[in-house]
């Protein structure tokens, strides 16, 4: 028996149409079970205490716990090849540092290429590192420690949370502006180095906001310059590098990916909840008090993000002649 024309396009469209549906579908089903968020560095780090914020919002929100899961070492690279290698379901996320921009160059090999192998979700926070500086050493001001420094060659300790991490090269942009030596300490994360910086082994840290400020509010630690170009309203008072460096600028952010492979749907699912967390007042209000501006966008943006960064620190790396460890 033939079918009568329009009831055959009837059919035929609505076939068509099967796997658009499925696609909505699987995208409002997910999460159906809990998700997992890899990190690169300690619990306490500054992109820790981000990203759990972030998390909780998602988990209450979506009704999956977002779970935690740090995995230090390799300056990220141990956490972003976990995530490489993890299904490309969704399930398992990364949050990308600037590490992973730096790495690309840092290392001579990796197992991945993180721009290739990683899809990016959305932006979070983008905020300044502070130059703190333990109360021992007798500068006030950016200046003043260029001239300590000159002073004391080779006696002055950089704390970093590890070869080629943001602070790390925040400080090597730092010495190479100013014409100054620095010791490098690297620490497997932010809380050791914090811990040492506290205790005077080392004397100075260009340190993500969210793990120095109530430090800086207690007076254990001094701030002498954000390295923004723009004053951060955390620490209004407190100069830029950029005033006493013309050009200075190093910034820490923080986003999420996802395998490359992870279904379109799921990625936009994810990069519509997560600038809808941006978009809240707590969550703006708790960001901001670490010293973050938001980075809402699409998936495409951070991307591009991402590529200018590895590009702009590939080249601090080649001229400073760093090496992996």
């Amino acid at each position: 028996m033939k079918l009568p024309r329009r009831k055959f396009l009837h059919l035929a469209a609505g076939a068509a149409a099967l796997p658009s549906v499925s696609r909505i579908a699987w995208a409002q089903a997910y999460p159906t079970r809990p998700v997992r968020v890899v990190i690169g560095f300690p619990a306490g780090a500054g992109g820790d205490i981000v990203v759990r914020i972030i998390g909780q919002w998602l988990s209450e929100r979506l009704g999956q716990p977002f779970i935690i899961d740090n995995r230090p070492g390799a300056s990220g690279n141990i956490a972003t090849e976990a995530v490489v290698r993890a299904p490309a379901d969704g399930y398992t996320l990364l949050l990308a540092t600037p590490p992973n921009a730096i790495n690309a160059t840092l290392y001579e090999k990796l197992n991945f290429n993180f721009i290739n192998d990683i899809a990016p979700i959305a932006g979070l926070t983008i905020l300044p590192n502070v130059m703190v500086v333990h109360p021992s050493i007798p500068a006030k001001t950016v200046p003043e420690f260029i001239a300590y420094a000159k002073g004391n060659p080779g006696k002055v300790n950089m704390a970093s949370v590890g070869n080629g991490s943001s602070a790390h090269l925040s400080g090597e942009l730092f010495k190479m502006m100013a014409g100054i030596d620095m010791v490098h300490v690297p620490y497997r994360g932010a809380p050791p180095a914090m811990t040492d910086l506290l205790s005077g082994q080392v004397q100075v840290y260009f340190a993500s906001t969210p793990v120095a400020i109530e430090h800086i509010k207690a007076g254990k630690l001094r701030a002498l310059a954000v390295t923004a170009v723009m004053r951060w309203e955390g620490l209004p008072d407190i100069p830029t590098v950029h005033d006493f460096l013309p050009g200075y600028e190093a910034t820490v952010w923080f986003g999420v990916g996802a395998p490359k492979g992870t279904p379109a749907a799921t990625i936009d699912r994810l990069n519509k909840e997560i600038n809808a967390a941006l978009a809240d007042p707590k969550i703006k209000a708790r960001l901001a008090d670490l010293g973050g501006a938001i980075m809402v966008g699409s998936p495409s943006d951070f991307g591009k993000f991402i590529t200018d960064e590895t590009e702009k620190w590939g080249k601090v790396v080649k001229f400073a002649g760093i090496k992996a460890d």
